[in-house]
C-alpha cells in the first residue's frame, strides 16, 4: 500500500504535463492558422491593389504619354508586390511600390485635366481605399505573429514548440519606413 501514493503521484504529474502539453500545441495551432488567415488577408489586399494599378497607369497615360521611365518603375514594383512571396520580400516590394506610386502620383499633379477626370479620381479613391485595407490587414498580421511568436518563446513553451514544428514567423515590415509613413497623396 505504501507504493500506492508514489504511484499516484506519479501519475498525476505525467497527467497534468499531458494536458499542458496537449493544450498548449493546440493553442499553439490556433495561432499559427490565425498567422496563416492573416496573412492571406494580406495578399488579397495586396493583390487587389495591384489589380487596379494598371487601370491608374493607363488613366496617367492618356494625359502624360511621355513619362514612360515612371509607368516603367510602377509596372516593375508592381511585378515586384505580386512576385514577394513572404513577409520580408513583400516589406522590400512595398517601399519599391510606394515610392514608384509617389512619382506617378507627382505626375499626375502636374496635369490639371488629369486630376479632374472622374475615372482618375474613382481609381484613386479605391487605391487609397485598398492602401487603409493593406494597412489594417498588416496590422492583424503582424498581432498574430507577436502572438505566436512569443507563445513560442516563453518557458516552458521554448523546450519543446520547436519540437512539435512550430517556428517564430516574420513581420511584415517594409524596409523603407519612410516610403510608407504617409499614403501617397494627389492635391487638388
Amino acid at each position: 500500500m505504501e507504493w500506492l501514493v508514489p504511484v499516484l503521484i506519479v501519475v498525476g504529474v505525467i497527467l497534468l504535463v499531458g494536458i499542458y502539453l496537449w493544450a498548449t500545441y493546440n493553442s499553439l495551432v490556433q495561432l499559427k492558422v490565425r498567422v496563416d488567415e492573416a496573412w492571406s488577408g494580406i495578399t488579397v489586399q495586396l493583390k487587389r491593389r495591384a489589380d487596379l494599378i494598371p487601370n491608374l497607369i493607363e488613366t496617367v497615360k492618356g494625359y502624360a504619354s511621355h513619362e514612360k521611365a515612371v509607368f516603367e518603375s510602377v509596372t516593375r514594383a508592381r511585378a515586384e508586390t505580386l512576385a514577394a512571396d513572404g513577409p520580408g520580400a513583400a516589406g522590400v516590394a512595398e517601399g519599391h511600390l510606394q515610392q514608384a506610386l509617389r512619382s506617378l502620383f507627382a505626375v499626375a499633379e502636374a496635369y490639371p485635366q488629369l486630376q479632374a477626370s472622374q475615372n482618375f479620381l474613382q481609381v484613386q479613391q479605391a487605391l487609397v481605399d485598398t492602401e487603409d485595407k493593406v494597412q489594417a490587414a498588416r496590422r492583424f498580421y503582424n498581432g498574430g505573429v507577436r502572438e505566436l511568436n512569443t507563445k513560442i518563446k516563453v518557458f516552458p513553451n521554448n523546450l519543446f514548440a520547436r519540437g512539435l514544428g512550430f517556428t517564430e514567423r516574420e513581420f511584415f515590415e517594409v524596409a523603407d519606413a519612410g516610403a510608407i509613413s504617409e499614403p501617397p497623396r494627389v492635391q487638388f
